[in-house]
């Protein structure tokens, strides 16, 4: 008998990754309701009750096309939802709408019964703090690069000339849209002369540049690790994707348990894993995005992705492995 449970996508109109995800449900016959939470309350709704005989929250989430009854959701899918907004109120009122919505359906929605989250939005947050990844990483047997997060310009300046050639790169990546594009922020290296006192207007992040001969992303979807070398040439492949040559290989067995030890710590069933490989054959942490984008490799190289994740999301809480 066919599951009648829903998987619930929570994202934004503009995600070709979870398209494809939701393309690979629908071919299986798998219904699927997709909302953004940054379209409450245009054109989402939810309404819940808990108390009395009613244990678990009761009742559902509504679009203009979908219902997904909250004790019913297999498994959630949360991608990239855009943020709540209230532009028709008053900057003070829509403050307090917007808390209003992120404690209320936000809250609902960390709290499905019988539920997997891939992943839960509370272990995103938790993995997205990169000081976190990077102690979790140490502690978990990864290689790490020598790295300072400062806002003193003169340590900044003392562990350059110590650890360098080094870099900078953002601790997080806020949207910066110039000319109308989104634009990443490059990972850049960077001179002990060119430290200036304007650091210590925010925190910046410092690491020992990797002498590296190529890059490898790392997808764990469930209990099923994807590993790609990216050789690019570049020092932040991200700023270039035409350069990209692809070829599927396996992650060294110690790299495999780090990577496990990790997901656990966080509480994690995806994450997108980047590495810096040295000509030695070594294999040094740079971070694990637990909302990582993975689709494009997919092409080139023929590897199940998309696939591995639509079966974690039908089975959902049943079958999987934590």
């Amino acid at each position: 008998m066919t599951d009648p449970r829903p998987v619930a996508v929570v994202t934004n109109l503009d995600d070709p990754t979870a398209d494809l995800v939701i393309a690979e449900l629908h071919d299986r016959g798998i219904p699927v309701v997709r909302f953004d939470s940054g379209d409450f309350p245009a054109t989402l709704s939810c309404s819940a009750f808990i108390g009395g005989d009613a244990t678990q929250w009761r009742g559902s989430v509504q679009t203009p096309t979908r219902t997904a009854q909250l004790g019913a959701v297999r498994s959630l899918y949360y991608r990239r939802p855009s943020g709540f907004a209230f532009p028709h109120l008053d900057p003070q009122d829509a403050r307090f709408a917007a808390a209003q919505a992120r404690y209320g359906l936000g809250g609902i929605l960390v709290s499905l019964p019988d539920c997997l989250y891939v992943n839960h939005p509370h272990r995103i947050g938790d993995a997205e703090y990169k000081p976190a990844g990077l102690a979790a990483a140490t502690a978990c047997g990864f290689t790490v690069p020598p790295t300072l997060i400062t806002n003193r310009p003169d340590d900044a300046r003392a562990f350059i000339k110590q650890h360098g050639p080094a870099i900078f790169k953002p601790i997080s990546v806020p949207l910066y849209v110039i000319d109308g594009k989104s634009q990443t922020v490059p990972v850049t290296a960077v001179e002990a002369d060119e430290i200036d006192e304007s650091l210590a207007g925010t925190m910046h992040l410092f690491q020992a540049q990797v002498d590296k001969i190529a890059d490898a992303r790392v997808t764990v979807i469930g209990d099923r690790i994807f590993a790609v070398r990216i050789d690019s040439g570049l020092l932040d492949w991200r700023t270039d994707y035409t350069t990209h040559t692809y070829t599927p290989v396996t992650a060294p067995p110690d790299v495999e348990r780090a990577i496990s030890a990790y997901l656990r710590h966080f509480g994690l069933v995806f994450g997108a894993f980047d590495f810096a490989l040295a000509p030695s054959g070594r294999w040094t942490f740079i971070e694990c995005n637990p909302s990582g984008q993975w689709a494009w490799m997919e092409p080139p190289t023929g590897l199940p992705m998309t696939a591995a994740l639509a079966d974690l999301l039908e089975r959902g809480t049943h079958g999987h492995r934590t």
